[in-house]
C-alpha cells in the first residue's frame, strides 16, 4: 500500500508529507483546493508525463517521492526484477519510488535511490497503483478498450498471451509463403541469375590466396632475362671470380684455414672458426641453390599468357561478387543455397503451407476456447454489473455484452459455425445476427470483437454503451464497473478521483459503501485493497476510515497548499461544510451521515 508522499515545489505545493492508511482514505476540499494536483504528483511518481510547467514558481525542480509497504505476495512478485536491477533495499517490505524534475527539462526517476530508465519505473509502478481518474469514464466510450476489461475481469490474459504467440507464428509463415508464391516470372528470372551465377564462379575453379600467387608468378615471368642475369652474377661472384680476382669462396678456404690455425694456437677463438665455418657452408649452399634457380627459370610466353588471362577472370570475379576471392567463394555458397531453396520452393511451400494448417488449427483451438470462457464471463460480468447498478437506483438497467465475428477465407476454421454478432446478457445467450462462417478473421486477441451495451431504463432494448447512456449514466455504469473489475485487480492501491462525478447526493452512500467494501480482505486472493478517493459527496466521504482535507491559503504573499488529518469534530465540520448547509442543521446532518456510515460498515 501507499504508506507516504512527500512532495517539494510542485504546482502550488512547497513542501508536504502525507502518511496514508490502510482502508479507505478520503480526500476532501475547497474546488481549486489542490485535491487533484495530489493525483498528479502520484502519477508522476508512477512515471506518468513529465512538464516543466508543473515546477512551482521560482523553484528550480519539483520532487516527488512515495514509499510503499509491500505485501509478502507483491514482495515475491517483484524481488526478481529488484534483484536482477540491482535495487533491492534495505527492508524487503519498503520500496520507494521517486520521480524528479528539473527547469531544464531532465527528469530523474529512482526506485530505492537507485537511477534507472522512466520504462523500468512504470513497470514496477504499476503493480502498485491503479488510478481511476475522471477521464476514465471516457475507457468505456472506447469499444477497443472493452475486450480488455472482460478479458480482466475473467482473467484471461495467459491465455489470450499462449495464443497470441501461435499467431505470431502463423503471421511469420503466412509472410514466407507470401515471399515464395508472390510471382513465378520473379521466382524463375532469379533461379536463372543465380544458376548462372553459381556455374560460373564454379567453373572458375577458385583457390583461396590463388590470386596473390598468380601476380607474383606473372611477375617472375615478365623478368626471367633480369633473374637470370642477376642470379648468375652472384653464382659468379661466389664461385669463380672476376678478372685476377678470387672468388668468394676460395678467399673464405684460405680464411678458414688461417682460422684454424688461430684456433690451434689459442682454443679461446674455436668458436670462431666453428662461426666462419658455417657461414662458408651456408654461401655455398647459396651459391648451388641460385645455380638451381637458373636452370629451373625460362622464358615461357605461353605460361606467362595464361597467368595473365587467369589474372583478369579472377579481377572479374572479384569486382562482380566481392572484394577478395574469399568473398567471391562465399557469395557462391549464399546464391547456390538460394538456388536449392528456390529450385525445391515447391516442397518448401508445402512444407509451410503444412506447418500454417497445423498452427490454424492449434490457433483455432486457443481462440475458441477463449471466445467460449469470454462469453461465460460475459454473462458473470453482466450479472455482477446489473446487481451494481441496482444498488445505485438504476434498477432494471441492462447490461450486456455484444460478440461480433467476420467471416473470411484466410481466417481460423471453427467446429461450430458462428453468426456476424451474438449478444449475452445476464440472462444468457440473446439473439444472433448474420449468416454462418466456419472461418473466422483473427488477430492475436483471438477471434472476438466486443461491445458493451447497456439498456439504461426498463423496456428498452440493449444498445451500443457509447451511444446511449447519459452523463450520469455513465459515471454510474463506471463506477459499477470499476467495483466489478476491482474485486478481480491485485493491485493493492486503488486511486479514484471524483469517480462521483455526475451522480448524486441520493446515491452517495451507496457508493461510499461500496468503495469501502473494496478494502475488504478477499480470502481467495489473499488482496486486501487500499482506496483513496478525492470527493465532492458528503455522503460519500463519511464512509472514510480516514479522513484528509485538502487547504489552500496564502502565506508570504505565495499560495500554497497542505493536508491536515481530521478529528472526529474537524470531520464534522467538513461534511456540514459539504452539505452546503450552516448552523446546528448542518451539524445534524453531518452526525448522521457518519452513524449512517458506521452502521452500514458495522452491518
Amino acid at each position: 500500500m501507499l504508506r507516504e508522499l512527500h512532495i517539494e515545489d510542485f504546482a502550488i505545493i512547497d513542501a508536504l508529507h502525507l502518511t496514508m492508511e490502510r482502508g479507505f482514505n478520503i480526500l476532501t476540499g475547497e474546488t481549486g483546493a489542490g485535491k487533484s494536483i495530489l493525483i498528479d504528483a502520484v502519477a508522476l511518481v508512477l512515471g506518468g508525463r513529465a512538464d516543466t510547467t508543473a515546477i512551482r514558481q521560482g523553484a528550480d525542480s519539483a520532487r516527488v517521492e512515495a514509499m510503499f509497504v509491500l505485501s509478502p505476495s507483491l514482495q515475491a512478485s517483484l524481488m526478481p526484477t529488484l534483484e536482477r536491477e540491482g535495487l533491492d533495499g534495505d527492508t524487503p517490505d519498503t520500496l520507494w519510488l521517486a520521480r524528479e524534475l528539473r527547469s531544464s527539462g531532465r527528469a530523474v526517476a529512482r526506485v530505492n535511490g537507485r537511477a534507472v530508465s522512466l520504462s523500468l519505473l512504470r513497470e514496477i509502478a504499476e503493480t502498485l497503483v491503479d488510478v481511476h481518474g475522471q477521464s476514465e469514464h471516457l475507457s468505456l466510450l472506447r469499444v477497443r478498450e472493452h475486450l480488455t476489461l472482460l478479458d480482466r475481469f475473467a482473467g484471461l490474459e495467459p491465455l489470450q498471451k499462449q495464443l497470441a504467440e501461435s499467431v505470431g507464428e502463423i503471421r511469420r509463415i503466412r509472410r514466407t509463403l507470401k515471399d515464395l508464391l508472390s510471382s513465378e516470372r520473379d521466382r524463375m528470372q532469379r533461379i536463372d541469375l543465380l544458376r548462372f551465377q553459381v556455374e560460373e564462379i564454379q567453373a572458375a575453379a577458385l583457390k583461396p590466396g590463388e590470386k596473390e600467387e598468380l601476380e607474383g608468378e606473372l611477375v617472375r615471368l615478365s623478368n626471367v632475362e633480369q633473374l637470370v642475369n642477376l642470379a648468375s652474377g652472384i653464382i659468379t661472384r661466389l664461385e669463380e671470380g672476376q678478372e685476377r680476382a678470387p672468388s668468394v669462396l676460395d678467399m673464405l678456404g684460405r680464411s678458414q684455414k688461417d682460422m684454424a690455425g688461430l684456433a690451434r694456437i689459442d682454443a679461446t677463438l674455436q668458436p670462431h672458426a666453428e662461426m666462419l665455418d658455417e657461414t662458408v657452408y651456408q654461401i655455398e649452399d647459396l651459391a648451388r641453390a641460385l645455380s638451381d634457380y637458373v636452370l629451373e627459370v625460362e622464358f615461357n610466353p605461353q605460361r606467362q599468357a595464361w597467368v595473365e588471362e587467369r589474372l583478369i577472370v579472377l579481377r572479374h570475379l572479384e569486382r562482380k561478387y566481392g572484394g577478395d576471392l574469399g568473398e567471391v567463394l562465399a557469395y557462391g555458397e549464399r546464391a547456390a543455397e538460394e538456388l536449392g531453396t528456390l529450385e525445391h520452393s515447391d516442397e518448401r511451400i508445402a512444407q509451410l503451407q503444412e506447418e500454417e494448417a497445423t498452427l490454424l488449427a492449434r490457433c483455432s483451438e486457443f481462440a475458441q476456447k477463449l471466445s467460449q470462457q469470454r462469453q461465460e464471463a460475459a454473462e458473470r460480468l453482466a450479472s455482477a454489473v446489473e446487481m451494481e447498478l441496482n444498488d445505485l437506483r438504476m434498477a432494471g438497467a441492462q447490461f450486456g455484452v455484444a460478440f461480433t465475428w467476420q467471416p473470411a477465407e484466410d481466417g481460423l476454421p471453427v467446429v461450430r459455425p458462428l453468426p456476424h454478432q451474438l449478444t449475452i446478457s445476464s440472462a444468457g445467450l440473446g439473439d444472433s445476427e448474420g449468416a454462418l462462417a466456419d472461418r473466422i478473421a483473427f488477430d492475436a486477441t483471438g477471434i472476438d470483437r466486443i461491445e458493451f451495451l447497456v439498456a439504461p431504463n426498463v423496456g428498452e432494448g440493449l444498445k451500443p454503451l457509447a451511444r446511449t447512456a447519459s452523463g450520469g449514466e455513465t459515471a454510474r455504469l463506471m463506477l459499477a464497473l470499476k467495483t466489478v473489475l476491482s474485486r478481480a485487480d491485485r493491485t493493492p492501491t486503488l486511486i479514484f478521483d471524483e469517480i462521483d462525478q455526475g451522480i448524486g447526493g441520493r446515491i452517495g452512500a451507496v457508493v461510499g459503501t461500496k468503495l469501502w467494501q473494496l478494502t475488504a480482505v478477499d480470502e481467495a486472493s489473499e488482496v486486501q485493497h487500499q482506496v483513496l478517493c478525492i470527493t465532492h459527496l458528503p455522503q460519500l466521504a463519511g464512509f472514510g476510515d480516514v479522513h484528509y482535507k485538502v487547504v489552500k491559503e496564502v502565506a508570504d504573499g505565495r499560495t500554497v497548499t497542505h493536508v491536515k488529518p481530521l478529528e472526529t469534530e474537524e470531520r464534522i465540520a467538513e461534511l456540514a461544510q459539504m452539505l452546503g448547509t450552516q448552523g446546528t442543521s448542518a451539524e445534524r446532518g453531518a452526525h448522521e451521515i457518519l452513524k449512517q456510515a458506521t452502521q452500514l460498515k458495522s452491518d
